[in-house]
Order: structure tokens, then C-alpha cells, then sequence
């Protein structure tokens, strides 16, 4: 059976280089990067492996919303003019890249989806919590930092919804690390409450009769908010990619 590792190229090496005091310093990180490569290949054994970088066109999302990542910390220059040089060591260890136009996330989802609906295994290696709606069972989600893998159960606990709804949830509530609105006035605990009783986005809105006025009278005007944020946090799993898994296979 196939198992692919697949890396979200910027989550790791951006992680790695926030660790170092002075954000000019890059010395070192090609073998703390690879030395991180390793150690996931080894605990893993997969029988392929990619990382998968952003790419600098505009994404889909920032043109449906302008503000989407708005004010989020640039990369580092100095990490940004070592990238170059970085994918190409590790294409010397024989960790190969894939480059994605713009944002990794669709190429990573895409990736993942294919490989699990071909009776493979996926393990996307990544702290970001928009991987957890591919409900998929062979796709799975591991936390380098912590070493562990985030499960549905965790990620239910922390956000107190069932994992399905993951994306109603963001819809309503928003998510300001990546400046996804939600629904105004709408926040997390409401969008639980919410979810709790009517399941579904959709529910939601039409049971509109039957919620609070006050909370009623946000969720419509807020409903062109919430079906944007809902676009805006889906990933696609259909993109075009122009690659070959052989690309990818381990070196025994």
C-alpha cells in the first residue's frame, strides 16, 4: 500500500526558523530541517514523500475577499532568499518539492484525497487546523512539534464540535488568524451553541424562525458573511496537479 508523507513546506521550515533568536540567522536550518525530514521519514516509514511549498501568485481566496490573511507577519527576508537553496538540499536528500501556484493547502488537500480515495494513505504533516474537515479515514494529520498525531477526538474537545462541522463552524464564528469574517457578533461559543442544537449551517438558516430575535437578526445580516467565510475556508480537493507519484518514492 502506498503511504504518502506529505509536508506543508512553510508550517515546518517557518516553525523551525522562529526558534532562532535573531530571525536574520539561517545558518544552520537546511540540517535542522532535514534533521526533522529524518526523524519523521524514520518514525513514519513511508513509501513516498513531497514537500509542498506556497506559491506567490494570488490566491482564490484573496481575490473573493481582499482582506483574507490581511496583516499577517511577512516571512523573513533572509528566510525567504534562503528558500532556493533549501528545496534544492533537500532534493539532494531526496525529499523533492512540489510548488503550488499559490496557497500549499489546496495542493496538500488534493494530494491527500487522491492518494486516500486510491486505497493509499495519506499522513499530512502540519500544524494547521483546516486539515481536520478531510474526513477521510486513510487521511491523517501529525503535529511535528508536539509529536503526536491530532485526532478527531482532540480536535472535538478543543473546539467542542464534532469534526463534520468543522467548517460551519469557521463560517460562523470566523477564524482571525487567517481574517476569515464569520458572522458578526457571532462568536465561538454562539456558533457552538448554534451547532449544538441545529447540526448544520444550513439548518441553521433555515430554522431561522426559531432562534432568539437578537441572534436571529445577526445570523441575517450576517448571511452573505457566513456563506463568503464558508468558500473561504474549504479546501479543494480537485485542483489540477501536474505530478507523478514515482517522483516522490523513498529512496530504500
Amino acid at each position: 500500500m502506498n503511504k504518502f508523507l506529505i509536508i506543508d513546506g512553510m508550517n515546518l521550515v517557518r516553525r523551525i526558523h522562529a526558534a532562532q533568536p535573531n530571525e536574520s540567522d539561517v545558518s544552520g536550518l537546511k540540517e535542522r530541517v532535514n534533521g526533522a525530514c529524518r526523524k519523521l521519514l524514520k518514525f513514519h516509514q513511508p513509501t513516498h514523500v513531497a514537500m509542498v511549498w506556497d506559491g506567490d501568485a494570488i490566491s482564490w481566496r484573496k481575490t473573493l475577499f481582499d482582506d483574507y490573511k490581511k496583516g499577517r507577519k511577512p516571512m523573513p527576508e533572509a528566510l525567504a532568499n534562503t528558500l532556493p537553496s533549501l528545496k534544492a538540499y533537500l532534493a539532494e536528500q531526496k525529499i523533492n518539492s512540489i510548488e503550488a501556484e499559490s496557497e500549499a493547502d489546496d495542493v496538500i488537500a488534493t494530494l491527500a484525497t487522491k492518494l486516500a480515495n486510491s486505497n493509499g494513505e495519506a499522513i499530512i504533516v502540519s500544524t494547521d487546523k483546516g486539515f481536520c474537515q478531510l474526513l477521510h479515514p486513510a487521511i491523517k494529520q501529525w503535529d511535528h512539534f508536539n509529536q503526536h498525531y491530532l485526532t478527531i477526538e482532540e480536535m472535538e474537545q478543543k473546539l467542542h464540535i464534532e469534526r463534520s462541522q468543522l467548517i460551519d463552524y469557521l463560517a460562523l464564528a470566523g477564524d482571525s488568524g487567517n481574517k476569515i469574517p464569520g458572522v458578526p457578533g457571532i462568536g465561538p461559543k454562539s456558533a457552538v451553541e448554534l451547532l449544538k442544537i441545529f447540526r448544520s449551517l444550513a439548518n441553521i438558516y433555515n430554522s431561522i424562525d426559531k432562534i432568539g430575535a437578537k441572534q436571529a437578526n445577526k445570523l441575517v445580516a450576517g448571511k452573505q458573511m457566513a456563506r463568503l467565510s464558508y468558500k473561504l475556508v474549504q479546501l479543494q480537493v480537485e485542483i489540477p496537479l501536474n505530478v507523478n507519484l514515482k517522483q516522490f518514492r523513498v529512496s530504500s
